[in-house]
């Protein structure tokens, strides 16, 4: 195939970064062929993250850079091993995906373009190497609506439907197919350093070590304790991360070590779900019968992920110097975490007093009463007003609420209030509304939309709720 000139996604300006390591870290694969291309969803909002409008791109132009993939050139299926619920799996690897390129972003960062559901790779394992449409459509909601929460997530620059039947246990089939590009920093993965530690290759870690450190994180290479530092940043970016996922109601479902980047950014989304209410118990994956991965479970299996790290990275960082910079996980955790819950209770960036006894109140409230997780920040944002300081009996009285101590939890969002001057109330009320989306993505939400899809071949749902999840409406 003779990629077309006046395509804008072929005349980018694409960086052999990864390639330039060697063939140790990756296979040369080729791409399926489609029966059919049909653009179902094109994310103009990343557009100009490369120095593109979507003026200039067309729809056709998607569809023939990502959907029309075979014979354009060789892609790279990176090779990886990983802790799967525990058990380490030296089977594992891109096998349905790949590395379509690199790219410089407008804001000097390097970003990846890869693929999901693109055909089989070395490391397919019988299967077939391709993504149902409902898995693409709702990896593309997940994206965006982790996104609008302030999650550091991958994104999903486009989903083009290739008219395949794909028969699998956990989908109505035949189900269709789709080929997905996703955008994110970067798909080297914990399981990446793994599989080299595995291979008995220190040389390859070190090797692969310093070119994370050089490309994503280039703030510390200049210095002699480089690995070190590498190493203490990744566990207070991971901690971020849980801490958004937490406070986002956010439950990945398959946290895998080969599902952690080694940027601390959150990508490949499967069996995920938001929690419809405030359960620590709560499970996204059908097959994780013992818990391992449950909501409240997955600032736990983070930092064990990073622990299990020490491994491969032992080999170049001295194992006290890991272990220190692991025991500050939690602290990290905790402080981002109260952080992130009273941004959505409405304070940010205060340095206030009963901070942390606001936090706890509301999830021992959330917890006990078992209402909307979503619902209940919703009804906050929507409910305040400046009377709130003033009288605490007005906090949350034109809504109905199951019995709990609200008084209690009332009393304490009221002396933080009248600890800020009375012009922060406007502070307030737009932080409640910036931080608490109107729209949420539980279960019935993608149901719905995908009922629509499914039954009718009804795409407006889906747009519609694309469109909310981007803040357009």
């Amino acid at each position: 195939m003779i990629e077309n000139p006046d395509n804008p996604f072929f005349n980018l300006n694409y960086e052999p970064v990864l390639e330039n390591l060697g063939d140790d870290y990756y296979d040369q694969v080729a791409a399926a062929e489609f029966p059919q291309q049909i653009l179902r969803f094109r994310n103009n909002e990343l557009l100009p993250l490369f120095g593109l409008s979507s003026e200039v791109v067309s729809d056709n132009h998607f569809i023939e850079a990502f959907g029309k993939l075979k014979g354009v050139r060789p892609f790279l299926a990176l090779r990886y091993h990983g802790y799967q619920f525990g058990q380490y799996n030296p089977l594992l690897g891109d096998g349905r995906g790949f590395l379509y390129g690199q790219i410089q972003g407008t804001d000097n960062h390097l970003y990846d373009f890869g693929t999901k559901g693109s055909g089989q790779t070395p490391y397919s394992r019988g299967g077939d190497g391709r993504l149902t449409l409902k898995g693409g459509v709702r990896e593309v909601l997940a994206a965006e609506a982790l996104h609008s929460l302030g999650v550091r997530t991958s994104r999903c620059l486009s989903l083009i439907e290739t008219g395949e039947k794909l028969w699998r246990s956990d989908e109505q089939s035949p189900a269709r197919s789709s080929v997905m590009i996703r955008v994110n920093r970067s798909h080297i993965r914990f399981g990446t350093f793994e599989r080299l530690y595995y291979l008995k290759r220190p040389d390859l870690i070190q090797k692969l070590l310093d070119h994370v450190i050089d490309i994503y994180y280039p703030e510390i290479g200049k210095y002699s304790d480089r690995y070190s530092l590498f190493y203490g940043e990744l566990v207070k970016r991971v901690a971020k991360l849980a801490a958004q996922w937490m406070a986002a109601g956010f439950c990945h479902g398959v946290l895998n070590t080969d599902n952690m980047s080694i940027t601390g950014e959150s990508f490949d989304y499967g069996p995920y779900a938001f929690i419809p209410t405030y359960n620590p118990k709560f499970v996204a994956a059908y097959f994780d019968d013992g818990g391992r991965y449950s909501y409240g479970n997955q600032a736990f299996i983070s930092r064990s992920n990073l622990e299990m790290l020490h491994l491969p990275l032992m080999t170049v960082i001295p194992l006290s110097e890991l272990e220190e910079s692991l025991a500050k996980f939690d602290y990290y955790y905790r402080q981002f975490y109260q952080e992130l819950i009273l941004r959505r209770l409405g304070f940010d960036n205060f340095m206030i007093t009963e901070g942390q006894n606001l936090v706890e109140k509301t999830l021992e409230i959330l917890q006990e009463t078992q209402i909307s997780y979503f619902g209940f920040f919703k009804t906050l944002s929507q409910g305040f007003n400046y009377g709130w300081r003033e009288n605490s009996l007005t906090i949350l009285e034109n809504i109905t609420l199951p019995p709990a101590d609200w008084q209690g939890w009332c009393m304490i969002y009221h002396r933080i209030l009248n600890q800020l001057p009375i012009e922060m109330i406007k502070t307030v009320e737009n932080c409640l509304q910036v931080h608490n989306p109107k729209i949420s993505l539980v279960k019935e939400t993608i149901e719905t939309v995908w009922e629509a899809i499914a039954y009718r071949d009804d795409w407006q749902p889906f747009y519609n709720l694309i469109k909310k999840l981007q803040l357009k409406e």
